[in-house]
């Protein structure tokens, strides 16, 4: 609508432009109160409509959040190379890290000589790999 149709224009001369006493618009009761007052009370169906999501929180979240990340044992070599390893050229390649697992520990005893790709490894599992004759292989390397 053009400003100049507007009801506004009309009002503009008069001290209260239609509204009686003089302040009746401005204080805070005549709009239900100030803010978000009333959301659960006469302004319920506000609520509802403009903030849905009002009441409530996102869920909180630990500083310290339980990471689940999935290893493998030395002494695991021999059946995790049954069902994701490879030999090519005489050797036993295990891609442990395309299999999904994290880290490579140490607990057991190397029956035969593998070379195992992994993104982390314990020192332990290196040097017992390493002495069969193995080797360890970090996969972003």
């Amino acid at each position: 609508m053009a400003t100049r149709l507007r009801k506004t224009r009309r009002l503009r001369g008069g001290r209260n432009m239609g509204w009686g006493q003089v302040g009746q618009h401005r204080a805070s009761g005549h709009k239900g109160g100030l803010g978000i007052t009333g959301l659960m009370k006469h302004h319920y169906s506000t609520m509802l409509k403009d903030y849905p999501d009002h009441y409530g929180h996102s869920s909180t979240h630990t500083p310290n959040p339980n990471v689940i990340k999935k290893w493998a044992n030395i002494r695991d070599l021999d059946d995790l190379f049954a069902k994701y390893g490879k030999e090519e050229g005489g050797k036993k390649i295990i891609d442990l890290a395309g299999a999904g697992f994290d880290k490579l520990l140490g607990g057991g005893k190397p029956s035969e000589a593998y070379s195992v790709k992994v993104d982390q490894f314990t020192a332990t599992a290196e040097e017992k790999i390493k002495s069969v004759g193995g080797e360890v292989l970090s996969r972003n390397g």
